[in-house]
């Protein structure tokens, strides 16, 4: 039997991917790539890629997995080629976020797991595989929030 922690965290992921789905569908290459507010703010494909990238990597700390290969800050210079290519992306991440879920087995939210970052001190830092759960979701819905909002400012730009 599936742990209700994780089967709640599974299914508030799949509704978050729906989100970025709604957010890139249908957008003109142009529009995945615009910056709202010029070059300090990111682009619904950033956005994408970037969260996506997260989600992996903490679901990974969560579930006791390998840490992926990572380049963070890659994703923050991601461009779109097109709505197509950036959801094939986001659906492949998605998935192997899914396998991780699926081997959960018995989660274990109060055991400790090096998180691959570090804290300000220069120190490895530590995390509980509950925390590093949590916050996957928490930073993946603050990106498709993103993602929603810019895609919205896009829609009711002038000109």
């Amino acid at each position: 039997m599936t742990d209700p922690t994780v089967s709640a965290a599974r299914e508030i992921f799949d509704e978050k991917i729906e989100g970025i789905h709604g957010s890139v569908d249908g957008l003109p290459t142009e529009a995945l790539n615009w910056r709202p507010a010029g070059d300090d703010t990111n682009p619904i494909a950033v956005l994408a890629v970037h969260a996506m990238g997260s989600t992996r990597n903490w679901l990974a700390v969560a579930f006791g997995a390998q840490l992926p290969e990572r380049d963070r800050s890659a994703e923050f210079r991601s461009v779109a080629g097109d709505g197509t290519e950036l959801l094939a992306h986001v659906d492949r991440v998605a998935e192997d976020c899914r396998r991780l879920f699926d081997g959960a087995g018995r989660f274990q939210p109060d055991a400790t797991r090096a998180s691959g970052f570090r804290t300000r001190s220069g120190d490895e830092e530590v995390v509980t595989r509950a925390w590093a759960i949590l916050h996957a979701l928490e930073h993946l819905s603050e990106h498709v929030g993103h993602a929603q909002l810019t895609r919205q400012l896009w829609e009711r730009r002038e000109g």
